[in-house]
């Protein structure tokens, strides 16, 4: 069975709204033989990481960049994981209340650096999430997890 790693930062309604979508395309009845596993980005650790066959990532973006719970996971994994797990996909997802920008190129950076491949679109929001919004975090979730069917 592969196992799909969704790390999150999710301290608001809006971003919380954004995980659940997520988690529920992940888990979808169609999605077979992929266990989720939820972690908190404070709670995550390098042993998760190379436990897990791909990533799925969720971050607001705050004073233009990535949460610092989110950096600080990257941090704590970046050298024991980099040799063993490039070449994994990942996906992820942003939400601002009016610019990602920096965020994204922060996230884009270091998963460049991991030499993780990305196997679907961010989905970045701004503002109150809509259905469209949460419509994109649940494809990008079974469309991560549906990559890790055997």
């Amino acid at each position: 069975m592969s196992t799909l790693l969704i790390v999150h930062h999710t301290p608001s309604p809006n971003c919380q709204a954004l995980f659940e979508a997520v988690v529920a395309g992940a888990t979808a009845p169609e999605i077979e033989g992929v266990r989720v596993v939820r972690r908190a980005a404070l709670a995550a650790t390098a042993s998760d990481v190379l436990d897990a066959d791909a990533y799925l990532l969720g971050t607001p973006a705050n004073l233009g960049y990535m949460s610092g719970a989110l950096k600080h996971f990257f941090d704590q994994i970046y050298y024991p994981c980099l040799d063993t797990t490039r070449g994994r996909p990942f996906g992820f997802y942003v939400h601002g209340g009016n610019d990602v920008t920096g965020a994204v190129r922060g996230i884009e950076s270091i998963t460049t650096g991991l030499g993780w491949r990305r196997a679907a679109d961010a989905v970045t929001v701004t503002g109150e999430p809509d259905k469209s919004d949460t419509e994109a975090c649940w494809e990008l979730g079974a469309t991560v997890a549906a990559g890790l069917m055997a």
